[in-house]
């Protein structure tokens, strides 16, 4: 008798996409987790060309590289090295061959640094060897789309092909965009909605604080955070600032009511991605996808699917902040510093509320538009964004003090808000003094960014 693999049980009902969701739950904060994602461009250090997947100095040979000199586990798609595993860790290729981290879930900040720190030694000494350095920006500041490389993976092409149908950047966002996340847990369904709407509606004050791509294609584009800009015109079905959080009645099934009528990408089977853009997962569930005629999705699928869902702040098991540009290794330890200091501590969590709880969804809507042009100086009812990224600042700190994590010198975490203070206190983005340097010693020439901003 021929041996059959074993199947994944399929979903029944929309009783087992909340039930996903509702493993989220950590009702024990000492086992909440800091996780941090940060993305950043490869570059040949001679010529400052985008660095290509194949060949002796790419993209596929670094990975190969980094496994063998520091014992990461490779991920293939078909021929090819495309991801890297070393325990909770994992390295990514972003569509352009933006290079990425997905840190561990750890405890503290001080261990979020020292992985950072020891990431970046790791890629300079496999790197360096082969003429290749790294930019902290959050968009490409000289290639063109056209000169951007494409990695050789299945849902780039699906997603590439999908984008266009759209909006009008989303392809910039997938090839020529970098940012820095941070994952966070919640104690219950009540923990996350505060949350939630909190990070929904600071996000933006995020954005201004890491404002850092102002360059496109060799000069000004006309804003402090392009990549910003970007999502607010890359898909409208799956990105935003998600007004509906905000309402009574938000919950794991009212986001699993939201998740499932966002228009699916692909479904992967067997090794291969499937192209199911702009068909329903509702579909799915009833057995009558086109992509898939009869078959009904498991649990995979909707981990898969809730993974293609973008907007500022997204819910999978845990919370992802997604609103921040990639920069310098001091401030990617900041953006999980800021986050973990609101949102750790009942008191800070609270404050913050406070802060932006009076907002209406379109106080809301006009800050995360009017940031990436203005930066700091955007309204908000009365305000600017920098009186409430102070705000906010103070309110993170007082959380981070309270959190009382020390290090081996006995320092806590809050000194990793200090960058922070100054851009929130001077209220000059760091996008705003690259401008100043563009347009001062570097006469009106983009180049120089390389070295600047390389890690």
């Amino acid at each position: 008798m021929a041996h059959t693999k074993e199947k994944a049980p399929v979903l029944t009902g929309f009783r087992n996409l909340v039930a996903h969701l509702e493993t989220g739950p950590k009702p024990d904060r000492a086992t909440w987790r800091i996780g941090t994602e940060h993305e950043k461009f490869a570059f040949d250090r001679d010529t400052l060309a985008p660095v290509p997947y194949e060949g002796e100095r790419g993209i596929g040979a670094l990975l190969n590289g980094l496994a063998e000199s520091y014992g990461w586990e490779r991920v293939y798609e078909g021929e090819n090295v495309i991801a890297l595993k070393q325990g909770m860790a994992s390295i990514t290729l972003e569509p352009g061959g933006q290079f990425e981290l997905s840190g561990a879930p750890l405890e503290h900040l001080h261990q979020t640094c020292a992985e950072t720190g020891s990431h970046l030694k790791q890629l300079r000494d496999v790197a360096g060897k082969m003429g290749i350095a790294f930019l902290g920006l959050g968009f490409s500041p000289l290639w063109s789309l056209d000169e951007t490389p494409i990695m050789p993976k299945g849902r780039y092409k699906i997603m590439r092909d999908y984008m266009q149908k759209v909006g009008r950047l989303g392809r910039q966002m997938m090839f020529r965009s970098c940012t820095v996340q941070t994952n966070l847990d919640f104690g219950s369904e009540a923990d996350m909605v505060k949350k939630f709407r909190v990070g929904l509606a600071l996000q933006p004050i995020a954005t201004a604080l890491f404002a850092n791509s102002p360059f496109a294609e060799g000069r000004l584009n006309g804003f402090l955070s392009y990549r910003g800009h970007i999502w607010t015109d890359t898909d409208p079905d799956r990105t935003g600032m998600l007004p509906f959080v905000f309402e009574d009645g938000m919950g794991f099934e009212r986001y699993a009511q939201y998740a499932l009528d966002v228009p699916m990408y692909f479904v992967y089977r067997d090794g291969k991605y499937i192209d199911a853009s702009g068909q329903s997962f509702r579909a799915f569930m009833d057995g009558k996808l086109p992509a898939l005629p009869g078959e009904r999705p498991t649990a995979k699928d909707w981990e898969d699917h809730l993974t293609t869902i973008f907007p500022e702040v997204r819910l999978k098991t845990y919370l992802e902040m997604r609103g921040a540009d990639s920069g310098p290794w001091s401030r990617l330890c900041a953006l999980p510093a800021f986050w973990a200091g609101i949102l750790y501590d009942d008191a800070a969590l609270e404050a913050a509320w406070s802060l932006v709880k009076s907002w209406t969804a379109e106080d809301r809507e006009s800050l995360r538009r009017a940031v990436p042009v203005l930066g700091l100086k955007a309204p908000i009812r009365g305000n600017s964004a920098r009186d409430i990224a102070q705000a906010a600042l103070a309110i993170a700190r007082q959380g981070l003090k309270s959190r009382a994590r020390a290090d081996n010198s006995g320092d806590d975490e809050t000194h990793f808000l200090g960058e922070l203070d100054d851009i929130a206190a001077t209220g000059v983005t760091p996008a705003e003094r690259l401008i100043e340097r563009y347009r001062a010693e570097w006469r009106g020439d983009v180049r120089p960014v390389f070295e600047a901003c390389a890690y």
